[in-house]
C-alpha cells in the first residue's frame, strides 16, 4: 500500500480505532456508536488521485416506498452543510455520509484525517434521527430538518 494508506492506517491505530482491512485494499471498515444510534464507517484512499474518503453508513436501508421523501430530506440537510454530503443509492436504499479531501500537490495528515472523521461521526449522528423519522416514524422531510437543525 501507499503514503496515504500508511497515514489513514496510522490515524486509526493512534486514535485506537478497532477496524478491519478489506480484501487488501486501501479501504478500512469500522463501527462507531453515536448518541443516536450505531454504524459502520470506511475509510479509503486513492493514491493515484491523492484523495481520502470516509463514511458513515446508515444502519438501515431505505425501503423502496420512502426514497423519495428520504432523498428530499437528506437534500435538505446538504443544503446548509459545510463539509461532505449526504447521498443516497436509489437501488438499495444505502444512505451514506461522505467527507473526502483531494490532497494533489500537498500532503494528508493527521489533523486533517482527524477532521474529516470527526466532522463525518458528528454529522451522521446529528441528522440520524430525522432519516429514521421519515423511514418509520411518517415525519415530512422538512418538519424532520427543522427539528433536527433546532435542536441544541
Amino acid at each position: 500500500m501507499g503514503t496515504l494508506f500508511d497515514l489513514m492506517h496510522k490515524f486509526f491505530i493512534d486514535d485506537e480505532w478497532y477496524f478491519m482491512q478489506l480484501d487488501n485494499r486501501p479501504i478500512l471498515q469500522m463501527g462507531f456508536q453515536g448518541k443516536n444510534g450505531k454504524w459502520t464507517c470506511y475509510s479509503q484512499v486513492n493514491e493515484d488521485q491523492d484523495l481520502f474518503f470516509f463514511y458513515s453508513v446508515c444502519p438501515v436501508n431505505v425501503p423502496e416506498e420512502k426514497r423519495s421523501a428520504v432523498a428530499e430530506y437528506i437534500t435538505r440537510a446538504n443544503y446548509g452543510l459545510k463539509i461532505g454530503n449526504f447521498e443516497m443509492d436509489y437501488q438499495d436504499g444505502e444512505v451514506r455520509y461522505k467527507t473526502s479531501i483531494d490532497v494533489e500537490n500537498d500532503r494528508l495528515n493527521q489533523a486533517l484525517i482527524s477532521n474529516l472523521v470527526y466532522a463525518n461521526l458528528w454529522t451522521m449522528d446529528r441528522y440520524l434521527p430525522g432519516i429514521l423519522s421519515v423511514i418509520y416514524g411518517d415525519a415530512q422531510p422538512e418538519s424532520a430538518i427543522i427539528r433536527v437543525e433546532h435542536e441544541v
